[in-house]
């Protein structure tokens, strides 16, 4: 109501249609590090995060949204989470056209915080049935042409700390990506030399600084948007297809696609 539906009612519905108005895009972008696995050298990993289904993302934008995914053709589709904004009611389709985007190493989900605040059980069970891999504090391995990419997911953790303990709970020194929500794993990814971490929440504070993705509100958080890295590790943190309030200035929604190689 203060953030979404009151503002609307207040502006006439304007506020709503000019959201609606403002267009998803795909963001490409290129990610080296020594540490990638050469068997695995340009991966296109189709990333989308924070759709927030609900009052700002209708089902059809959200379906939209993965068509143009599956238009870039990824190898691998990750989710990191709060696919849903308050209610999991009618997210099945969301899920099943992520599955079915016809990557041929599958579709992969990591739970956020709003997945959790209805029923992150009932979510879960739509994810599986729908043909999503979902990663529950769980690791799993990817295996293509003789060769293993192994992937960890972990579940919403507010806190640096947590973000720790569950990753120490669900990683090894094979690890090659990690699949958390909130950026802030990223601390700990790196510091076990983990090569790639996927991550979302953040949606690049929403409001960013004109060609400064990085300058934004998200000021509660270190890395809030793009690419970051530590030693031989890396993030990515995507801005978001969705939104938790109807405005983006200077940091458009996205679906992204990356390409993981190994550098020298």
């Amino acid at each position: 109501m203060l953030f979404t539906v009151g503002p609307n009612r207040l502006s006439g519905g304007r506020l709503f249609k000019k959201h609606f108005d403002q267009s998803i895009g795909v963001h490409e972008v290129a990610i080296a590090t020594p540490s990638w696995p050469s068997a695995f050298n340009g991966l296109r990993i189709g990333h989308v995060s924070d759709f927030h289904l609900g009052d700002l993302m209708p089902i059809d934008r959200a379906l939209n949204a993965v068509s143009m995914l599956a238009a870039q053709e990824p190898d691998i589709v990750i989710c990191t989470g709060d696919v849903v904004d308050l209610h999991v009611d009618g997210s099945f389709a969301l899920l099943e056209a992520l599955a079915n985007v016809h990557a041929p190493l599958g579709t992969m989900l990591v739970l956020g915080n709003h997945d959790e605040l209805d029923c992150a059980n009932t979510l879960s069970e739509m994810a599986t049935r729908a043909g999503v891999q979902l990663l529950r504090d769980a690791s799993c391995q990817i295996n293509h042409n003789g060769n293993a990419l192994n992937v960890a997911g972990i579940d919403w953790a507010k806190t640096t700390k947590q973000c720790k303990n569950k990753i120490e709970n669900v990683c090894d020194q094979d690890t090659h990506v990690l699949l958390s929500h909130n950026p802030k794993a990223f601390t700990t990814a790196s510091e076990l030399g983990i090569p790639l971490t996927l991550s979302g929440h953040t949606h690049g504070g929403q409001l960013a600084m004109p060609k400064r993705k990085g300058a934004n509100l998200a000021v509660a958080h270190k890395y809030t948007a793009g690419t970051y890295e530590r030693g031989d590790s890396r993030l990515f943190v995507t801005v978001g297809v969705g939104a938790w309030f109807p405005l983006r200035v200077n940091c458009p929604a996205e679906v992204a696609l990356i390409t993981a190689t190994t550098s020298e």
